[in-house]
């Protein structure tokens, strides 16, 4: 994050993102304030706390985009979640404590993933290792003298006989005859054979090694143990009313500690098999508690909480009668948890001081001071997006790097086939969108993909068959697949 400017920030969200600069610039600064924060002294920076931002624009605008670049840029723990999940019917079995739960989850695989990384190379020589024991087993050296070896074992027994019984054993012992140390012994015909089986084998090993690693038996099948993830599931018949989801997750959690996973036999190919096995490695190699503890930290520091919808939980108890008393509810209790508050985790205490809140809504028929006043001060940033027009939309078709014509041009390019969208053919996709939206519902930028959908339909379908490998989606292609459902309302409703 320090190499990251906030002016670098906006033109890193450029490149996914149409538009909507006020809101760019409020996550940079917002992200960058992170960076400035572990600069100060350590008794300032916890007082420091994070300025929450509150996106209010219509949907299909960029409101979750932004929040979801802006944590993949920061390689930040991220969770989405709805607001309105806490209104709904058994409401009271789903506290606002689980986003805390759930967002420390998606920071431990983060840091799972990065530390297993870290080890994969070790890793991948382990699965080597173990695949080669499945091709080729070493075999188990036979003693030169077995007699002698019977006689050792006896003797250790007798002796741990007598100092537990406390009883004087008399120790059988074998005199052994030593060849005099000036006169080598000579290598026996058997001895000779042993030696060169055991360098055969090692060479045989040595190319079958290189072999498996290079790659040129990934296709060979093999039989290896893996975990069961499948068995009885206990946790349902103890489910709970008040908070039965987190409690049945913690426990499984606890009892996934205390009972040894399961093993089963599988067969597959060694590509797939070096992939398992090497996995299965890293996780041994790693130090969970050191997953751990950098999770929590993670979550607690750089971690980001996208809250959507949250203009549907505006109501007032004394305004409205009915459901909305449940809403200002949820208003209540998700305000300990973003002012700043302590939760119990499966992993250990999590506190919330500071974690970013974004918070977002279209505020179609409410609006932010609906929002309880406490609620509204931890919200201190606010931020307008604009209505998508024409002109973005033509820009959203052709400048972002996952642009929708450049994603079903790459799709259908696996069939073999070129797909050329012209400007006159993008111009059109645009003006469309922004009709349809107009004449029902407006869904933003959401509306293009309908529409791509529908005029690629048929090209989709029988791209494999289709003789000619070149089709240029212009506007008079656009407008014969989209002409009859544009001019029916009551048809573009349902389909568009």
């Amino acid at each position: 994050m320090e190499d990251l400017t906030p002016r670098q920030i906006v033109a890193e969200l450029d490149k996914f993102i149409v538009g909507q600069t006020k809101a760019k610039r409020a996550v940079a600064v917002a992200l960058r304030n992170r960076y400035r924060r572990s600069r100060l002294a350590e008794d300032l920076r916890d007082e420091v706390i994070p300025k929450n931002i509150l996106m209010i624009g219509p949907t299909g605008v960029g409101k979750t985009e932004i929040a979801r670049r802006l944590a993949n840029l920061a390689h930040a723990p991220f969770l989405k979640i709805e607001a309105t999940k806490f209104t709904e019917v058994g409401y009271v079995g789903r506290d606002v404590d689980s986003m805390v739960r759930d967002l420390v989850q998606v920071s431990v695989r983060l840091v799972e993933v990065e530390m297993m990384e870290s080890v994969r190379e070790r890793a991948e020589e382990v699965a080597v290792d173990q695949i080669m024991e499945i091709l080729q087993p070493r075999r188990k050296q036979t003693s030169k003298n077995p007699v002698r070896t019977a006689q050792e074992q006896f003797s250790d027994i007798q002796k741990q006989l007598g100092q537990l019984f406390g009883v004087p054993v008399q120790v059988a012992t074998t005199q052994t005859v030593s060849p005099p140390a000036e006169e080598p012994t000579s290598e026996s015909p058997d001895d000779d054979y042993e030696r060169k089986r055991n360098e055969q084998e090692e060479r045989i090993r040595t190319r079958l090694r290189e072999q498996v690693a290079a790659g040129l038996r990934d296709d060979d099948e093999i039989e290896i143990e893996v975990e069961d993830s499948g068995g009885p599931q206990f946790m349902p018949l103890m489910g709970n009313p008040m908070g039965g989801d987190d409690m049945r997750g913690d426990l499984q959690g606890f009892l996934g500690q205390l009972v040894p996973r399961r093993k089963k036999k599988r067969k597959v190919r060694i590509k797939e098999a070096r992939k398992l096995l090497a996995d299965d490695a890293a996780r041994s190699l790693i130090d969970q508690d050191a997953v751990t503890r950098e999770a929590i930290r993670r979550a607690e520091e750089s971690g980001i909480i996208f809250i959507d919808e949250i203009d549907k939980i505006a109501g007032r108890s004394n305004q409205f009668s009915g459901p909305d008393v449940s809403r200002e509810g949820v208003q209540r209790d998700l305000l300990p948890i973003i002012e700043g508050s302590t939760v119990q985790t499966r992993y250990g205490s999590v506190r919330t001081n500071h974690i970013l809140f974004i918070a977002a809504g279209a505020f179609h028929v409410s609006k932010p001071s609906d929002l309880i006043p406490e609620l509204q001060g931890r919200l201190p940033i606010r931020v307008e997006l604009d209505s998508l027009r024409e002109e973005d939309f033509r820009r959203i078709l052709t400048e972002p790097k996952n642009a929708l014509t450049r994603q079903y041009a790459e799709l259908l390019a696996t069939e073999g086939l070129t797909i050329l969208f012209p400007e006159d053919g993008i111009a059109e996709l645009a003006r469309i969108a922004v009709e349809v939206n107009e004449r029902t519902e407006n869904i933003g930028a959401r509306r293009l993909q309908t529409i791509m959908e529908r005029v690629l339909e048929d090209l989709a379908f029988e791209a494999p068959d289709v003789p000619e490998k070149s089709i240029t989606v212009d506007a008079t292609y656009v407008r014969s697949r989209l002409s009859d459902i544009v001019k029916d309302d009551e048809l573009s409703r349902y389909i568009l």
